[in-house]
């Protein structure tokens, strides 16, 4: 996924670790390499791109400069909250956790989320806590297999249709077609709520494979059903 920044206007591009399972060729964790990771550039100046001035690494030998964040596995959506800047990261795990990844907007970049070392907050593979060692950044939120296998990040509602909504972010899982929500306050993740979906109408028609979440200009909140090609509003059950 591209997207530019709200506050900065730079270039965000999330790249996938690019090997088999495992991570087998290390790259999550390798500066020298642009795979597995969250990079930043600036591409408003006429020329390719330049590295951005305050990119975390900029100026290291041997390292790639374009890079913002890394230990990242397969970041399948991020998005910036409209209103805050704060950053949020849905990843892909390998076989046992899902996570959610969580920058402040204040944050200078060089988080290193974990991979292939953590998934979620467990050790790669499940089990243990590597995900709070030292020098990892764990997510805001993870969730195991009996709940799902893998996470489609979503947005943080600003729209103006739901304001019980307001500051509320929405992820799904793309096999068991869950919606979650939550809130962040303090850095941790408050009012989790997993929500029914139902398509109005009457049509019948259901949300199955949800691959990826979507806001427009007023900040109103679409997902995408992979099964059906179709795209759906998210509005009031009320």
């Amino acid at each position: 996924m591209l997207a530019f920044g709200p506050g900065d206007g730079y270039l965000y591009i999330a790249t996938g670790d690019g090997g088999g399972s495992n991570d087998p060729d290390g790259n999550a964790q390798d500066l020298d390499s642009l795979l597995g990771k969250l990079l930043r550039i600036h591409v408003d100046d006429g020329a390719s791109y330049h590295i951005p001035p305050g990119n975390p690494f900029q100026g290291h030998s041997g390292v790639q400069e374009e890079i913002w964040a890394y230990g990242l596995r397969n970041p399948w959506r991020f998005s910036f909250d409209r209103v805050t800047g704060d950053l949020y990261i849905g990843d892909v795990g390998q076989g046992a956790r899902e996570e959610i990844d969580f920058q402040h907007s204040s944050s200078g970049g060089g988080e290193n989320y974990g991979w292939n070392v953590a998934e979620g907050f467990a050790c790669a593979g499940g089990g243990g806590t590597c995900g709070t060692s030292p020098g990892f950044t764990p997510p805001i939120l993870d969730y195991g297999r009996e709940q799902g296998r893998s996470v489609t990040g979503g947005y943080v509602y600003r729209g103006s249709a739901i304001p019980e909504f307001a500051g509320t972010y929405f992820f799904a899982d793309f096999i068991s077609g869950r919606v979650w929500s939550f809130r962040v306050e303090g850095g941790s993740p408050i009012e989790i709520t997993e929500w029914q979906l139902k398509v109005k109408g009457g049509s019948g028609r259901d949300v199955k494979r949800i691959s990826s979440f979507g806001e427009d200009g007023f900040g109103e909140l679409y997902l995408i059903d992979y099964s059906d090609g179709e795209l759906f509003r998210i509005v009031s059950g009320t």
